[in-house]
């Protein structure tokens, strides 16, 4: 096979000014170059950097192409040197492959179906209704991030699991800094290490005293407290940081696109629409990396066994050969089928969770408030950094009509 690729030489570390929105314009040429990339990364691995659509769905439906921590030796923006990097914590099961993966996922599977979380559909409503309330009491301003995006998921699934609402501080600020981009290694792993000692507790207290959540429902099975607590790591920071960084980015893009905000504010039957597009459209879970357990035949190259590979979820969203137009939001889209939710054995387990959430909670602020609006210059809104493993904003102000 012919090993003629583009190359692209570092991860683009911002977005272009003007457009939040948009992957990164190094990452957006590389996929008009082709759908595989040459990636050298900083200590020398030179590895592939998959942007297309096509690619990277076969990817992450491939058991060739592995997850495990361990292997994950390589870092696009930091040589590590010779550190060796230890397997994933008993239960983190995201950053592991079969049979070690279902033994985690397995049985939670049931307690996040599409049955399940439409019942709790009309909580999510009282949640939202309770925040919304607290808005405009507070109003005619807000910090849309920390009056609503936020602390609705939060709610959510502080109850799903159990966790009582009133240590959410405890961990949503350590989950904004080990996956928010913007601290040091020292600070990051203080901020991981005091999470973990937070469930730990947890688990600890739910063996005493269970209660009516997904945590306490697994203590009847043979899993470990060690499993318990890895298992509810991935679940609280999952189930909180991604849905809220989609709340307030959604609400962004929105403002940012009146004829689209009209639409959906004409026509509540588009909410469902809405929703799948701007996943699409915004892709806050912007890449993920797998590594070649084996040579494999890919896209008519070969990636070599021990090859890292960095699958580009936000430019597989944006890909022409997949969806017209791409760059547009376009609430009347028709062709789902995006991968912002991921793929395969890894897809995302409460994504019908986020899809609740969303279809309620942004409905639910446009009706609200008609009048909506930025209360800054869109450029002054401050967004998460590209090293963020979860893209969004950090603050977005908002004002209405009192």
């Amino acid at each position: 096979m012919t090993e003629s690729l583009h190359t692209v030489t570092t991860m683009p570390t911002e977005r272009q000014p003007g457009c939040p929105f948009d992957p990164p314009k190094d990452l957006i040429e590389a996929r008009e170059q082709s759908p595989i990339s040459r990636f050298p990364f900083p200590d020398g691995h030179q590895g592939r950097l998959i942007t297309g659509y096509d690619l990277v769905r076969s990817v992450l439906a491939d058991p060739r192409f592995s997850s495990r921590k361990e292997l994950m030796r390589h870092h696009p923006t930091i040589d590590y040197g010779d550190i060796e990097v230890p397997p994933a914590p008993p239960g983190e099961f995201l950053l592991m492959d079969e049979p070690q993966h279902s033994r985690y996922r397995k049985p939670l599977v049931g307690k996040f179906t599409v049955r399940r979380m439409r019942l709790l559909t009309e909580r999510v409503e009282q949640v939202t209704a309770e925040h919304l309330d607290a808005m405009e009491k507070a109003g005619p301003t807000a910090d849309l991030v920390t009056a609503f995006a936020k602390p609705i998921p939060a709610v959510i699934i502080c109850e799903l699991l159990g966790v009582p609402y009133e240590d959410r501080g405890r961990f949503q600020e350590n989950i904004d800094k080990f996956l928010g981009g913007e601290v040091g290694d020292e600070e990051l792993i203080a901020a991981y290490i005091a999470t973990q000692q937070y469930l730990a507790e947890l688990v600890v207290a739910k063996r005493a005293n269970p209660t009516d959540d997904v945590l306490s429902d697994l203590l009847d099975s043979d899993l470990t407290d060690e499993e318990l607590q890895g298992m509810a790591l991935i679940l609280l920071s999952a189930g909180f940081d991604t849905t809220a960084n989609m709340l307030a980015l959604g609400t962004f893009a929105l403002l940012q696109n009146p004829g689209q905000l009209a639409a959906l504010r004409a026509d509540p039957a588009l909410t469902d629409q809405a929703v799948e597009e701007l996943l699409r459209y915004l892709s806050v879970a912007k890449q993920f990396h797998r590594v070649a357990l084996e040579d494999i035949e890919l896209g008519g190259h070969t990636i070599k066994a021990g090859t890292t590979v960095i699958l580009s979820l936000n430019t597989a969203n944006r890909d022409p050969d997949r969806f017209p137009n791409p760059h547009v939001l376009d609430l009347n889209r028709q062709d789902g089928g995006h991968l912002a939710f991921s793929h395969g054995i890894h897809q995302c387990l409460g994504q019908q969770l986020a899809r609740v959430e969303m279809r309620v909670a942004l409905p639910a602020l446009l009706n609200r408030f008609p009048t909506l609006r930025l209360a800054v210059p869109a450029d002054e809104v401050t967004l998460r950094p590209e090293t963020a493993d979860i893209y969004g904003v950090k603050s977005l102000p908002v004002t209405w009509d009192a």
